[in-house]
């Protein structure tokens, strides 16, 4: 009988030949989807709120490769197993094969409700290929282990011969789904792509705005390091030259407006400061861009918004969804369908071909990636993406800081040390206006601003302090221009952003 860590492998070999089909099946098929990346977004549905959180808080932008390889280890773990119960029987293995593909079936299907026949073959040819692997490796062996068996030298040979035309029909699989699943070459597509120039450009001047402060935060976040939060596993490759924006719901025009559509309209640029909800007092997940798009104003007011129509959904390629309230796209504020970052076609991981950018919200309200719909509805009849998960429905920024340096725990000489950073309060007549800093819980002492870029940017500060030997402790605050301090009362994300004042210990000597 094959020893056990051989039929281990072979259960292994069986699982990976397996998913390679499912994986093949679900690019070519209409209405399927990738089983692996399915299972992937299934579990962030069907995952706590807490659970949520706790991934996000420990892993940041990380997040998505963990869970991808975690599925991975448990059909791994799985396929292993059904290799060691093939030692006693063979159903039994096809029992584990067969759970694997519903599991498989049912999270396309969820990938895509309204297509079943895609994730039903999904299904199926993952469980034939799976037990077909099995049968091939293993069927031979099991009945050559009885009495009268035959020699094992040429079974053992013929199983490692199996294995490796497996394996390399596996990798083989793998390999073409891979190619699929990139056919569209965005890269490609961007590098061919020129953006007009904005008929309003951003007023602010990146230089008048930035001090010159070893590790403080630069005014523009560069695309390659402005975070990523979002809800897809696998980023979507939009073409930009068969996509179309759909303005749907309660207008009195619907529109469907293509890539060139967009670029030919009238140009926007402004400086926004985007944060994530998720992002703890002090954290990362915020940064500041040029954006550059077509104004929401404008295209409402092409489409004809009906009376009632209090709240404007972006719908993604990938179907998540967030909302806010329509009036928050025709007040004055820059909201705009974006095309441009930086001064660039939006990179691919920042929504291209389009995105929603809306200064003054957080992004799981508003910042809908590789948008497809706009839809016009109430704030009563849809709730987006986070809402049921534990969310608020409305998401304001709120007044916030930041100290990047000294960073926390450094060690400094004692003497005039630079303490700087940035704050932000994006939105209508807000913008920060004043920053201060306290040492050890003592007064709150006024820091110098940078000039700012506009009132939705964030804006850079520094205060110089005359550090005495010890162990010290440093806070900040600020203000924006409708006088609202920051909160210093300690609140975590949930259920609409974390408050409180970031500081950073201390040592001089």
């Amino acid at each position: 009988m094959l020893s056990l860590s051989g039929s281990a492998a072979a259960g292994l070999l069986a699982a990976a030949a397996a998913v390679a089909a499912g994986e093949l099946v679900g690019q070519v098929v209409p209405g399927a989807a990738s089983p692996l990346l399915s299972v992937g977004n299934l579990t962030v549905f069907l995952a706590t709120p807490g659970v949520r959180d706790a991934a996000v808080g420990t892993l940041g932008t990380a997040d998505k490769p963990v869970l991808v390889a975690g599925v991975v280890i448990v059909v791994a773990l799985l396929g292993m197993g059904s290799g060691m119960l093939a030692r006693r029987r063979l159903s039994s293995a096809y029992a584990v094969v067969g759970l694997l593909a519903l599991m498989a079936g049912l999270a396309v299907a969820a990938q895509a409700p309204a297509a079943p026949a895609g994730a039903l073959l999904v299904a199926l040819v993952l469980a034939a290929a799976g037990c077909s692997a099995l049968r091939l490796l293993l069927g031979e062996r099991l009945a050559g282990s009885g009495p009268g068996a035959g020699p094992a030298a040429p079974l053992r040979r013929q199983f490692l011969v199996r294995s490796g035309l497996l394996a390399g029909a596996a990798l083989l699989g793998g390999a073409v789904s891979r190619q699929l699943a990139t056919r569209v070459d965005v890269e490609r597509l961007r590098a061919a792509l020129r953006l007009p120039p904005p008929a309003r450009p951003a007023p602010g001047d990146v230089a008048a705005g930035t001090f010159a402060v070893d590790g403080i935060t630069p005014l523009i976040t560069p695309n390659a390091t402005f975070y990523r939060i979002d809800t897809a596993l696998s980023v979507p490759r939009v073409d930009s030259s068969t996509w179309s924006l759909q303005v749907v719901g309660m207008v009195d025009r619907p529109l469907s407006l293509s890539y060139a559509d967009l670029l030919g309209m009238r140009q926007y640029e402004a400086d926004i400061t985007l944060q994530c909800v998720s992002n703890e007092v002090g954290g990362d997940l915020v940064g500041n861009a040029r954006w550059q798009g077509v104004l929401l104003s404008d295209l409402l007011a092409r489409a004809g918004v009906q009376s009632g129509a209090d709240q404007l959904v972006g719908r993604s390629v990938d179907d998540f969804t967030a909302g806010f309230p329509t009036a928050l796209a025709i007040d004055g504020r820059p909201a705009m369908v974006a095309l441009g970052m930086n001064g660039e076609p939006l990179p691919q991981i920042h929504g291209f071909p389009a995105r929603l950018v809306v200064p003054g919200l957080y992004g799981y309200v508003s910042a809908t990636k590789w948008l497809a719909q706009i839809e016009l509805t109430t704030l009563d009849g849809f709730d987006g993406f986070w809402i049921p998960r534990g969310w608020s429905k409305l998401g304001p920024i709120k007044v916030a800081s930041r100290i990047d340096v000294p960073a926390k725990g450094a060690r400094v000489v004692a003497g005039p040390v630079v303490v700087a950073g940035v704050a932000w309060a994006p939105g209508p007549g807000r913008g920060i206006v004043r920053v201060q800093v306290r040492l050890d819980e003592g007064a709150w002492l006024d820091a110098e601003l940078a000039g700012a870029l506009g009132q939705d940017a964030w804006r850079q500060w520094r205060w110089t302090w005359d550090a005495q030997p010890g162990q010290h402790r440093l806070e900040v605050r600020a203000t924006d221009r409708k006088g609202i301090v920051q909160d210093g009362r300690i609140r975590p994300q949930r259920p609409d952003g974390a408050t409180g004042y970031h500081a950073v210990d201390v040592r001089v000597g």
